[in-house]
């Protein structure tokens, strides 16, 4: 990696900051003074800059317990977005793995390692996800078992071309229910509800496959994964 990158991945410099920083004598490779953005670092190359030992940023994985009015998206819009919660170096890397919408609180994973986010957000993998919803209207008795055995057999969504694959819809009263889904179709919990004649008030996701939120974790905090719930995924 040439040594203006290797600046500005392991700091907050732009590239062109790294390389005015090399210009005014502010970096020092091995103990040496080095102006040369195009010089080659290698592993055991040992770069500082004002003195600091510089190293660069690995591969993160976070978990958030995402409150309402945060978006799942890299571009600034109306709200905040997930990652501007998270306050780690270089943070805007973090992709959400997989979305929740603006109003959808609970879990969600962001991460910088893109083949690790697709293992688990692909459908392809079925990667369970289970959410609580509460309900406007009351889902009882023969209503409540055929919505059941719908979600369980597939439901055609509005403007979908294939029904959803089958879930498991589980009714903890007249008011509440758990949905655990395996795909991440768009706005999916909230559409399967109202297929079935019902409207979604509040919707929070509690797990992604093996990984539940930490009960220990506020609306808006956050965690590193450890290195056992990472590999879970595999």
């Amino acid at each position: 990696m040439r040594l203006d990158r290797f600046l500005s991945e392991s700091t907050e410099l732009t590239r062109s900051l790294a390389k005015r920083a090399l210009s005014r004598g502010e970096v020092d490779v091995n103990g040496e003074l080095e102006k040369k953005g195009a010089r080659h670092i290698q592993d055991a190359d040992r770069v500082t800059w004002n003195g600091q030992p510089l190293a660069l940023v690995g591969l993160r994985y976070v978990m958030l317990h995402k409150p309402t009015g945060v978006e799942c998206t890299a571009r600034r819009g109306l709200y905040p977005r997930a990652v501007d919660l998270i306050d780690l170096p270089k943070a805007e890397r973090l992709q959400p793995v997989g979305r929740l919408d603006v109003d959808t609180t609970g879990l969600l994973l962001l991460s910088d390692d893109g083949q690790w986010s697709h293992r688990v957000s692909s459908p392809r993998r079925g990667c369970a996800k289970v959410y609580r919803a509460e309900l406007a209207r009351p889902l009882a008795g023969a209503e409540a078992e055929r919505a059941v055995t719908a979600v369980a057999e597939g439901i055609l969504l509005e403007g979908d071309e294939q029904p959803t694959r089958p879930a498991e819809l589980a009714l903890l009263d007249a008011h509440h229910a758990r949905l655990t889904i395996h795909e991440g179709r768009y706005h999916q919990v909230r559409r399967m509800f109202a297929a079935l004649g019902n409207h979604v008030e509040t919707l929070h996701r509690e797990s992604i496959g093996p990984l539940h939120l930490d009960d220990d974790l506020a609306p808006g905090e956050w965690r590193e994964l450890d290195d056992a719930e990472v590999k879970a995924f595999y």
